[in-house]
């Protein structure tokens, strides 16, 4: 029985309809809306009106600090994975790239035998090319593609929030131990102070002029300050080893080049904020990471809503062969298109409409961490905004009170060389001037870590 060629015929041309038809149904796109503050609620350094961005380190003031942040970015393993990741996704990207073209591969094979053809020996030569093609009807390969390239830019901005933080890290270890030297400083030289104090108690007792247990208070706080020294210099040491395992700079060399280059307080002014959280969150790597994982989530979802619809192939060769025998030689081509082929998915145990559920399931998660990533910005700019200011309003106050203090132990000191204070009075203003003295270097750094708190906070001054 011969089939029905007219309604062959009809059933061809409806095909395409009947197909288009189940394309209107996939989903459009998802989109996410990033809610964040109209203004910054933290009162801005300076009413934003601050220096460039650009070149924030070298504008520290400190050579050495640069140096050793490039070479901490090249040592450091989170960079170099972030570097690994990167050129994975970009392989990725080119591999869905692919997908949208045609596949060509070539074939060639030589022989010789009893050919059954010709009935006799022949060497045989043939070469040839193969085409295959899938026409991306749904767009599910081209919706790889677009997730491809979205990861890629995602993959980049890691790249670079990798290198943001390994710099913070070590500026904020070299403002450590730049800290701690400046403590070892003042606290070699009160021991030194109180030693000499302890000198002429000693020779005050022998004369009879100061009590034996005044001396004795002078002695004790001479030890006290030589202990104190001691843990200082201990502390330093640490902090010195933890910066030479993050940069990698010998530790012999970096002794003298840290000598050499002296301390930097933290600049007044070092970049600029906008009052718009939405332009400072633009720069920051792991929101824009974030953003770019929901719009690979996104055309994830396409994908795998376009792997329940049917599947068209198109393929082709061409061949060439030559058969020789007896002196002779026969030359023989081929070629062909097609075949065209249709695949309709009819029954999987629902494993397509699974994927897709799990595609669409992926991409809320990346929605909320996106949402997540985004209040956590605001937050930390905000922290950093707040610890800046505060540490700007104590600043002129602590100065004040470390100078006060100092010269109040000058002439508590003049006094008791002239028999006019007591050796209890003496160690009590040391005391004093000690503690305002060391609370203005701990201040200093807590607002060299605002800054740099504030410099990856804000992204690193990275821009798309």
């Amino acid at each position: 029985m011969k089939p029905d060629t007219h309604a062959l015929r009809m059933l061809t041309a409806c095909l395409p309809l009947a197909l288009a038809a189940c394309a209107a149904t996939a989903p459009p796109p998802p989109r996410v809306p990033a809610s964040t503050p109209a203004t910054w609620q933290a009162p801005l350094p300076h009413q934003g009106s601050l220096g460039d961005l650009a070149q924030w380190w070298a504008q520290w003031g400190d050579p050495l600090l640069v140096d050793l942040i490039r070479e901490a970015q090249d040592l450091s393993p989170s960079v170099a994975q972030a570097r690994s990741r990167l050129a994975q996704a970009r392989a990725t990207q080119t591999a869905s790239r692919a997908a949208l073209l045609p596949a060509l591969d070539g074939q060639a094979s030589a022989s010789r035998g009893f050919n059954e053809q010709i009935g006799a020996v022949a060497s045989t030569a043939q070469a040839g090319l193969q085409a295959q093609w899938e026409i991306d009807l749904w767009g599910g390969n081209a919706a790889l593609e677009t997730a491809a390239v979205q990861r890629l830019a995602g993959a980049q901005a890691l790249w670079h929030e990798a290198r943001v933080s390994v710099a913070a890290e070590v500026a904020l270890q070299y403002s450590s131990l730049r800290t701690c030297l400046q403590q070892q400083d003042i606290a070699g030289r009160d021991a030194q102070s109180r030693a000499e104090t302890a000198r002429l108690s000693a020779l005050s007792a022998r004369a009879g002029f100061t009590a034996p247990a005044t001396d004795a208070l002078a002695r004790a706080s001479a030890a006290e300050a030589v202990a104190r020294t001691s843990l200082q210099r201990m502390q330093c040491a640490v902090e010195l080893k933890t910066l030479v395992a993050l940069t990698g700079r010998d530790e012999a060399l970096l002794r003298p080049q840290l000598a050499a280059s002296p301390a930097q307080p933290a600049p007044e002014a070092l970049f600029s904020l906008s009052s718009v959280p939405a332009q400072v969150l633009a720069q920051r790597p792991d929101v824009y990471h974030a953003e770019r994982e929901v719009a690979a989530a996104s055309a994830d979802v396409g994908h795998a809503h376009a792997q329940r619809y049917p599947r068209l192939g198109l393929s082709g060769a061409i061949g060439m062969a030559r058969v020789r025998t007896g002196g002779a030689s026969t030359d023989l081509s081929t070629w062909s298109i097609g075949p065209l082929s249709l695949t309709v998915p009819l029954f999987d145990g629902g494993r397509r409409a699974a994927q897709e559920d799990a595609a669409r399931a992926r991409y809320d998660e990346a929605a909320a961490l996106y949402r997540a990533r985004v209040r956590l910005a605001v937050s930390e700019v905000e922290q950093a905004l707040v610890r800046l200011h505060s540490s700007a309003e104590r600043n002129d106050s602590a100065r004040t009170a470390a100078e006060g203090y100092r010269a109040s132990l000058e002439a508590t000191e003049a006094r008791w060389r002239a028999g006019m204070a007591s050796q209890v009075e003496l160690e009590d203003a040391r005391r004093t001037a000690l503690a305002a003295q060391n609370a203005l270097t701990a201040l200093q750094h807590e607002r060299t870590a605002a800054w740099v708190a504030l410099y990856r906070a804000a992204g690193g001054g990275w821009k798309e």
